[in-house]
């Protein structure tokens, strides 16, 4: 299955990551948490703005990803850019990708600066998915609209006897928000049906979550995520770390935990992401910005690939999008010094890193003659990922972007890919680099 595109995404004037930041991801308790979506979009994005050298008036435009607005949120992205500080002039929308949605918001920031139509961008993504809405059936919103039309005591009686308890049970918004409308399945569903056709078990899918919280400890005992930022709720409390780390997870906890989304399956909440509020900001310039700033640089966006595969299997996007990316750059595994592949699910992961070894699945659906190649544990999530972290799912996107850029930071590496599977049966893939001063 060979990709439409086979065009290098970014074909014109390079694009630049300067600078970028995140909230701290906080794990859903039930309730909703202390922040909106926008909030949280305007916490990481003031911080960011308030340490550039220019003004925000300085900005193009500013692109946020955002699954699950609040109703007083449309638009968010215009919505977050006026409360952090933009002026009037200074435009701003929002995209939506599902779980890639922070990584749609860069690929559009930089296709505007390899174009020449943007010169700075913020982009990035949020979500507050504790906040995900409660919603009336069809019946009641139509018993509602007759209840407005009744005049009169009697006639109001009348309809109030015409209400039926089964009417009064809200849709979970979030929980309608994960199934796949087209085939009925739920997320996780859709990883149970990976397990079953790579042949996962249970014990690898539970040593793969552990060892994500074990690199998340040891990431923030060394200090290596200093994106993170800390924020402020409305009661004075203050959130400075991902609150999703289990430091006393152990496996056999995690093998007492029963299946979620089928009686007899594999995959629990321990192996799979934690339902979050977050948000992520990177800053993206062109060259000539660049240099009329004196800005620092992080690194660079090189490429970026879609991909659309069976709603069913959607886990496997990663591998569609990557093989595709690397074919069109004519790259290898082994050229790609780390990578990123978001947690949905670890057997979603594992899924993917088996696919890639598969030399009939890389025949008949990615177009490669061989196996693509085995990818290095030891070059993969380095410093845990969303099943320790958090998938905040409108922000994970460009979370996983700036901490692979960080990693090549940190460790004096050249390039990476970051890359996560979409609901709906898409992948998407980034391939980024760092990049040392420009003269």
């Amino acid at each position: 299955m060979t990709s439409r595109n086979s065009h290098p995404a970014y074909p014109g004037r390079p694009v630049y990551v300067v600078d970028g930041c995140r909230t701290p991801f906080l794990k859903s308790t039930g309730q909703p948490g202390p922040f909106r979506a926008s909030d949280l979009a305007v916490a990481a994005g003031r911080q960011l703005l308030l340490r550039q050298p220019f003004e925000a008036d300085r900005l193009d435009e500013v692109i946020l990803g955002c699954v699950m607005p609040g109703p007083d949120e449309v638009n968010i992205g215009r919505v977050a850019a006026l409360r952090m500080g933009c002026p009037d002039t200074v435009t701003a929308w929002t995209v939506q990708r599902n779980c890639a949605s922070g990584m749609q918001a860069l690929d559009s920031a930089a296709t505007n600066i390899s174009s020449g139509r943007s010169d700075l961008v913020l982009a990035g993504g949020t979500e507050a998915m504790s906040h995900a809405p409660l919603l009336l059936k069809p019946d009641m919103v139509g018993w509602l609209a007759g209840w407005q039309k009744q005049l009169g005591f009697i006639n109001r009686g009348k309809q109030l006897s015409r209400i039926k308890p089964a009417m009064l049970a809200p849709i979970i918004g979030l929980l309608r928000g994960l199934t796949d409308p087209t085939v009925g399945l739920s997320m996780g569903q859709t990883a149970e049906i990976l397990a079953q056709r790579f042949t996962i078990s249970r014990d690898h899918m539970d040593a793969f979550a552990l060892a994500s919280h074990i690199k998340l400890a040891r990431a923030q005992r060394e200090q290596w995520l200093d994106e993170v930022i800390p924020i402020i709720a409305a009661d004075g409390s203050v959130f400075e770390v991902d609150n999703g780390l289990r430091s006393d997870s152990q496996f056999h906890h995690l093998a007492k935990l029963r299946p979620v989304f089928e009686r007899h399956g594999l995959v629990t909440a321990g192996n799979s992401a934690q339902v979050t509020d977050g948000a992520a900001w990177l800053l993206l310039a062109s060259e000539q910005a660049v240099k009329e700033y004196d800005l620092p640089v992080l690194g660079q966006l090189l490429d970026c690939q879609w991909s659309g595969l069976d709603p069913s299997q959607m886990g496997l996007g990663p591998a569609y999008a990557s093989a595709a990316l690397l074919k069109r750059r004519d790259l290898t595994v082994e050229d790609i010094d780390f990578w990123e592949i978001n947690e949905a699910f670890a057997t979603q992961v594992l899924a993917c890193l088996a696919a890639m070894q598969d030399q009939a699945f890389c025949l008949d659906q990615l177009d490669y003659a061989s196996p693509i190649g085995e990818l290095s544990p030891a070059r993969l999530n380095v410093d845990g990922g969303a099943i320790s972290i958090g998938h905040p799912v409108g922000a994970s996107g460009a979370r996983i972007v700036l901490h692979l850029l960080k990693v090549l930071e940190r460790e004096q590496a050249k390039s990476g890919i970051a890359t996560l599977c979409i609901g709906g049966g898409q992948g998407g893939a980034m391939l980024v680099s760092r990049a040392g001063e420009i003269s």
